[in-house]
């Protein structure tokens, strides 16, 4: 906990100002899937330390001063990217979990008495393009 808010061993990204929360233990590939939204698309929020608030009512997503515009590739080093200051967090995903239903139920994940969606982790190309899309588009149910 920081204050008010929770620091958390993750990465964030953003589109179109809407958050992804990728969260798992180390080696999971929370930045390499950050790195494939970002070619997709998306723009970095925090690579390895996420600090969440809540900011008028939403749960929001910001970079310690520290690390801010620095991503991990892992076997190329430390790469610069140009950041978002924050985002309304509306997805996580959970690295640490492999989803194994071709057409999951909708999950949620509460942070700082806030919920969002919770996609678990998947293997296969889709994936970045689906978390994109579920930002952007919705879900249907």
């Amino acid at each position: 906990m920081t204050g008010d808010g929770l620091l958390l061993h993750a990465t964030c990204v953003a589109v179109e100002g809407r958050g992804i929360l990728i969260i798992g233990p180390s080696g999971a590939g929370k930045s390499a899937l950050g790195l494939q939204l970002m070619a997709l698309g998306a723009r970095l929020v925090a690579d390895d330390q996420v600090a969440l608030s809540l900011r008028d009512g939403a749960l929001w997503a910001a970079c310690p001063p520290t690390i801010r515009g620095m991503i991990e590739a892992r076997g190329v080093g430390l790469l610069n990217a140009d950041p978002v200051e924050g985002a309304e967090v509306v997805l996580a995903v959970d690295l640490e979990q492999t989803e194994a239903m071709r057409l999951p139920p909708r999950r949620k994940v509460s942070y700082l008495g806030r919920t969002v969606d919770l996609v678990l982790g998947q293997v296969g190309p889709h994936f970045p393009a689906s978390l994109l899309l579920y930002v952007t588009a919705g879900r249907r149910e």
